[in-house]
């Protein structure tokens, strides 16, 4: 798979996926529900948010409709015109932006690594979400859509700002656990189900390692000293074996293509692997347990969790442990969706059906038009 990658960039540490011999990634199973037909935006542009970041965003959809705004993953990860067919574009009026230091935003830590990571916390980014609510003049979010580190910020804000939230739906929760963050970065807890991918992931700090003895108990350390080098090569090499290793483990069938587009894009590779490395280290910027023990700030919403059975990323016990904090702080309206034959992707076509059902089951419960 290496070979078809940018000659600029190192992939030697990125595991090859597993067989596919149905080629159910070019012919994936067909479900109930897919994405909406593809639009494009009627507004956009960057929003100024102060300590040198102005976020892109663009607004779709029905103008009168239902506010919905889309959290993207990572962080880092960026947004694609794609996310916005989650939602009924007749029903909803839709939001999607970069966040800090990613995407269309600028700076894109691609371009500046150190502006990019100028005040950038989860408090930073939570306060961005309702900037660019202000800017749009949206009284509230109807629903706030999060996947993965997407979940991690939608409950951030929605616990910071509980009066402009009606509804979260959430796929690929993670809390910020520091079991959550160990099992994915630090102890080998994928290498039950993924070990060509963990031990590549470890054998590249081991092979560029002057001290592996130590390098090995803070394999994130490790992987951040390499990310911030002066050495522009390192860095690549070192985001591609990180970004590399997740996206590796992400899909139940794992398309190469997607793999090389974002090792082989550094404006996305970058921002993904710095962005990720860094709220890791720094526990998401998050009091140990935060986002459960708040859960009675959320008890008025409305919450939809959508998490394949086999995700690897991000543990499905992590979307359990929400579903029963949630209920004990008396929401009425939580449901906990777990997705057979799905991984942690939101390309996952079963993750892609519960997704979408969730979304439109609330354009019903907002009905607006």
């Amino acid at each position: 798979m290496s070979s078809a990658f940018s000659a600029a960039i190192d992939t030697s540490y990125v595991s090859p996926p597993a067989s596919d011999t149905a080629n159910q990634v070019a012919n994936p199973v067909t479900y109930p529900r897919t994405l909406y037909p593809e639009i494009e935006c009627y507004q956009s542009g960057h929003l100024d948010v102060g300590d040198g970041h102005k976020l892109y965003y663009d607004v779709s959809g029905n103008p009168s409709g239902i506010p919905a705004i889309f959290l993207h993953g990572g962080p880092g990860g960026g947004i694609s015109p794609r996310v916005r067919r989650f939602f009924n574009p007749e029903k909803y009026m839709i939001v999607i932006f970069d966040q800090r230091g990613s995407g269309k935003s600028i700076p894109n830590a691609c371009d500046d690594l150190e502006g990019s990571l100028v005040a950038q916390t989860t408090q930073k980014l939570v306060s961005d979400i309702d900037a660019l609510r202000n800017h749009l003049e949206v009284d509230k979010w109807g629903v706030v859509l999060g996947g993965s580190w997407g979940s991690t910020l939608a409950l951030a804000y929605a616990q910071e700002y509980p009066a402009h939230v009606d509804a979260l739906l959430l796929r690929g929760v993670f809390l910020f656990g520091p079991d959550e963050v160990d099992y994915l970065f630090g102890n080998g807890g994928t290498s039950g189900q993924n070990p060509e991918a963990w031990d590549s992931y470890c054998r590249y700090i081991q092979d560029t390692s002057d001290d592996w003895e130590r390098e090995k108990l803070n394999l994130l350390g490790a992987y951040w000293d390499r990310l911030t080098s002066k050495d522009k090569a390192k860095r690549e090499a070192a985001a591609a074996a990180f970004v590399g290793y997740e996206l590796s483990i992400s899909k139940t069938y794992v398309d190469p293509k997607v793999v090389e587009e974002h090792l082989g894009t550094p404006s996305i590779l970058i921002p993904f692997a710095v962005m990720e490395v860094h709220y890791m280290i720094n526990a998401g910027f998050l009091l140990r347990g935060q986002l459960l023990d708040n859960a009675s700030k959320l008890s008025h919403m409305h919450v939809a969790i959508c998490h394949g059975r086999g995700d690897y990323v991000c543990q499905p016990r992590a979307a359990w442990r929400l579903t029963q904090a949630l209920k004990k702080a008396g929401c009425e309206d939580v449901e906990c969706e777990f997705v057979a034959g799905a991984g942690h992707s939101d390309t996952e076509p079963g993750l892609v059906d519960a997704m979408v059902r969730a979304s439109d089951k609330f354009a019903g419960v907002f009905g607006k038009k």
